[in-house]
């Protein structure tokens, strides 16, 4: 479970000012490609809730095409070469942390509350 205090005031903020990036600034960016039957599973399965999901409220999904250039503003510490490939972007557009591939569900969303939970943790202890 995410940090109840910052969580919480980061959800409220996160529904008061929709968007594309979250009120820490977190992004969480699918790198995908055509043909991807991973990716389809998570677009038909996840996709359409994580919006509502509290990860989706502190880290709103962006997509990418693998096979093309990145979106501006986005660094990562290494090329990506499976799909889908979620990585957790800060305000800056540097890569935190990265899922590779997807197993599911099941897996999925202690994965990513994981990541999204590390970066608050370290963004807290920023001064």
């Amino acid at each position: 479970m995410l940090r109840k205090s910052a969580g919480a005031l980061v959800v409220i903020m996160a529904l008061l000012t929709p968007g594309a990036v979250s009120a820490e600034g977190l992004r969480l960016l699918m790198l995908e490609r055509p043909g991807c039957h991973y990716c389809v599973v998570f677009k038909r399965d996840i996709a359409p809730i994580y919006h509502r999901a509290e990860e989706g409220l502190l880290a709103p999904l962006v997509h990418a095409d693998l096979r093309h250039d990145l979106p501006e503003g986005i660094t990562l510490t290494s090329r990506a070469h499976v799909t889908p490939t979620f990585i957790l972007l800060d305000a800056d557009g540097q890569e935190v942390e990265r899922l590779t591939g997807y197993p599911g569900e099941d897996f999925f969303w202690p994965y990513v509350n994981g990541m999204i939970t590390r970066a608050l943790d370290a963004g807290a202890d920023q001064p």
